[in-house]
């Protein structure tokens, strides 16, 4: 399929065929959803811990005699119904991953990338290049080209100037291409992507 190249002066730049493989697909949500929870869950720290009775500090002698007291029985102070005691099945660190084939990871990328193609929100971009690192620049630029929610991917090497006038930018992110991931196309409504990105994701699902 055919797309138009624009600059960053939202100029026409020609042309470039995006190829049916990779933006042609016809997107599947449980792929994506599959996806999305495969990178949220692998991301988790997992560190959440509590202590349980056996780990809380106190004496282990029974707190009253068994009866006569007219109260409930107890042994220790050290359960979870006293105060300072400790918790019963609360949460230990874990690992919170989730297992994903391989060939299923990659085939949610193309369908990520052949939504936002068939929904028409895929703009390419000559390059992704500017020559003082001035963020109120770069957003007028963004809003000629209409880039309020956008995901931005470059080639393997991002422009430096570029990225840090665009890192200040509330809504816009910033991508070499080995760092495209499902979530954060379907996170922004746009999907900008450079000339030599497009060569590299070819190149990659060839």
């Amino acid at each position: 399929m055919k797309a138009d190249v624009t600059t960053l002066e939202a100029k026409k730049a020609g042309t470039v065929d995006l190829p049916e493989s990779v933006f042609g697909l016809e997107p599947r949500a449980d792929i994506l959803h599959r996806m999305v929870r495969y990178q949220l869950a692998k991301r988790r720290a997992g560190t959440a811990s509590v202590k349980d009775r056996s780990q809380i500090t106190g004496s282990t002698a029974k707190i009253m005699r068994q009866k006569g007291s007219g109260r409930a029985r107890h042994s220790t102070r050290k359960v979870n119904l006293f105060r300072g005691g400790g918790k019963q099945f609360g949460p230990k660190p874990r690992d919170h991953s989730i297992s994903l084939p391989k060939k299923v990871r990659a085939l949610a990328l193309r369908h990520a990338l052949s939504a936002k193609a068939k929904s028409d929100e895929i703009v390419v971009l000559d390059k992704a290049a500017v020559k003082d690192a001035k963020t109120g620049a770069l957003r007028k630029k963004f809003d000629k080209l209409g880039l309020a929610s956008a995901l931005i991917v470059d080639g393997a090497e991002v422009d430096e100037n570029f990225s840090l006038a665009a890192r200040n930018i509330v809504g816009v992110d910033v991508l070499p291409v080995q760092g495209i991931n499902v979530y954060d196309i379907l996170r922004r409504d746009k999907l900008v992507l450079t000339k030599a990105a497009v060569e590299a994701l070819e190149a990659r699902f060839k």
